[in-house]
This record gives C-alpha cells, structure tokens and sequence, in this order.
C-alpha cells in the first residue's frame, strides 16, 4: 500500500512537472508571437511611414515646380474687366486682358482665327489661349492640338501677325516660344489654367460661342 502511494506521488509529481514544462513552452510561445507580431507592425508602420513621407515629398517637390517662375512668362498687370461693345485696341499680341466682349469663345481647338474680344472674356474665366501661325507645320499643330485638347480650358487657334511661330497667352501672361514641342508650354497650362491670376477662376468655358 506504501509503496503504491509512492508510485502515486511519483506519477503526480512528474505530471506536474511535464505541466510546468508545457506551460512554461506556452508561455515562450506566446512571447514568441507577441513580439514577432510587435516587430512586424514596427516594419510596416516604418514602411507606411516612409512611403507617406516619399509622397509629402513628391507632392511638394511638384506643388513646388508648378509655382516656380517659367522662363521667357511676361506679366502685364492691372489689366480692366468691364464688358464692352465693338472692337478693342490691346497692346498684346494676342491680348492676355482688358476690356472684353460680353460673351466669351467657347474653350477648344480651332482651325480659323478667333475674336479676340471673346477670347480675352475666355482668359478671364481661367482658360489659356494658345495660338500659332497660320502656316506652322501639320505636325506642330497636332503637337499643339494633343497638349491643349485634353484642357477643359484650353483654347488653340491660328493668328495672324504672331511675333514668334506659337504664342500661349493667359489672363495677364504671356509665352512666346519656337517650336510646339517646347515643354514651357506645358507647365504655362499646367500653371495658369483656372490660375490665380484670372479675375473669374472657374467661371464657364462653355456655353458662349462657337463649338460646345
């Protein structure tokens, strides 16, 4: 009997034990988990920081290329907005403000000259206007065509007198460059599309005349 509740004992004791074991290989475990688990937030969190900070970044670096000074822009300040009748004396070429008709020239491309006072009342509302000389190669007018078709507020047109073969004007601004390909015109129409410098930013771009 005295030895049976020996064996007893023992049984217990190693069972105990092995209990302990497990438990204590548990515990490990769950430890193991828990921290792998804290090391692997720690990792993403980094990478999402990192990743967030690259786009800060990048937008910065962007906000920064679209407000910094375009060479070769000419600035004509303190132009008026009052709606006129009849024909109007601008001293730009094509005009970039003043004194425009009362309906505006609806944004798009065009294959004939425009009125220059409807198409000024066009740069009041934020559009860009850029024109080119009527006999400026086929492909420079399709290089003009895919760059301001696209805008919602583009308008291109022929012009006749131009001092330089493509000229981008925009309510107080003006570019004139060489070729059509020149990546100025594209940051002109990045820049000054729906622009500050336009008295009526947003206002409509259709709905005036010619082609919706």
């Amino acid at each position: 009997m005295i030895k049976r509740k020996q064996e007893t004992k023992e049984r217990a004791a190693k069972v105990a034990q092995m209990r302990a074991v497990q438990e204590r290989r548990e515990r490990r475990r769950s430890l193991l988990v828990i921290a792998a688990a804290v090391a692997v937030s720690l990792l993403l969190a980094s990478v999402v920081g990192v990743v967030i900070n690259r786009e800060l970044n990048r937008q910065a670096e962007q906000e920064a290329a679209a407000n910094a000074p375009i060479e070769g822009v000419e600035e004509f300040p303190n132009l008026p907005v009052n709606h006129v009748a009849g024909p109007v004396a601008y001293e730009q070429t094509p005009p970039t403000g003043g004194n425009h008709a009362g309906i505006w020239t609806n944004c798009g491309v065009y294959t004939k000259p425009l009125s220059n006072e409807q198409s000024v009342h066009s740069l009041e509302h934020g559009a860009v206007w850029v024109t080119y000389k009527p006999d400026l190669p086929a492909d420079q007018v399709e290089a003009l065509t895919a760059l301001v078709q696209p805008n919602s507020y583009g308008l291109l047109s022929p012009y006749d007198g131009l001092s330089s073969p493509v000229v981008a004007s925009a309510w107080g601004v003006q570019l004139t460059v060489e070729d059509a390909n020149d990546p100025r015109l594209a940051r002109f129409l990045e820049k000054y599309v729906q622009g500050e410098q336009a008295p009526e930013p947003g206002a409509p771009c259709t709905g005036g005349t010619g082609p919706a």
